[in-house]
C-alpha cells in the first residue's frame, strides 16, 4: 500500500474520530471502513486480524451503548467548544498516558470548558457530571473504541 492510501485512510480514520465526536455522524463505522480498506489492500494475516478484532471491539461497543441511557443533547448545555475540548482532552491523554489516559483526558476537557464558562470549581464539577450522565457515558465508549483501532492501526502500520 503506498503512502497517498495510507494518508486516505488515516484521514478517514480521523474523519470517524471527529465524527463520534459530533451528533448523527457514523463515525465508528467510518473508523471501520478505514480499517477494511486497508485490510483489503494489505490482505496480511495482521491486516485480518485488526480487522476482526476491530469488527468485534465495534459491535461490542453498540451493544454497550445500547445498555447506556439514550443521548440528551438539548438542554444539558453541550456546546461545540465543550465538545473540542473534551475531544483534544481525550486524544491527548490518549498519546500521553497510553490507551487508559483517553478516559481522564475526554472527562478532563468537558471539566475544562465547564470550568472556563462557569468560573468555579464546584459548578463545574455539577456541570460534568451532568452532561457526562446526559450523553458523555455513551460518547466517552465510542470514542474510546475508536482510539484504540486507530492505535492498533497505526502500530500496525509501523511495526507490522
Amino acid at each position: 500500500m503506498g503512502v497517498w492510501q495510507l494518508l486516505l485512510v488515516a484521514m478517514v480514520m480521523l474523519l470517524g474520530l471527529f465524527g463520534v465526536l459530533a451528533p448523527g455522524v457514523p463515525g465508528p463505522w467510518l473508523v471501520w471502513a478505514a480499517v477494511l480498506w486497508w485490510s483489503l489492500q494489505q490482505q496480511s494475516g495482521l491486516a485480518w486480524i485488526l480487522l476482526v478484532a476491530s469488527t468485534a471491539l465495534l459491535l461490542l461497543t453498540q451493544v454497550v451503548v445500547w445498555q447506556l441511557p439514550p443521548r440528551r443533547f438539548r438542554g444539558v448545555g453541550i456546546s461545540r467548544r465543550m465538545v473540542t475540548y473534551a475531544g483534544v482532552g481525550a486524544f491527548l491523554g490518549f498519546f500521553l498516558v497510553p490507551v487508559v489516559g483517553a478516559i481522564p483526558g475526554f472527562v478532563g476537557g468537558i471539566y475544562l470548558s465547564e470550568r472556563l464558562r462557569l468560573g468555579g470549581h464546584g459548578q463545574a464539577k455539577a456541570s460534568t457530571r451532568a452532561l457526562m450522565r446526559a450523553a458523555g457515558t455513551s460518547v466517552l465508549v465510542e470514542l474510546f473504541s475508536c482510539l484504540l483501532i486507530v492505535g492498533a492501526w497505526v502500530g500496525a502500520v509501523f511495526w507490522g
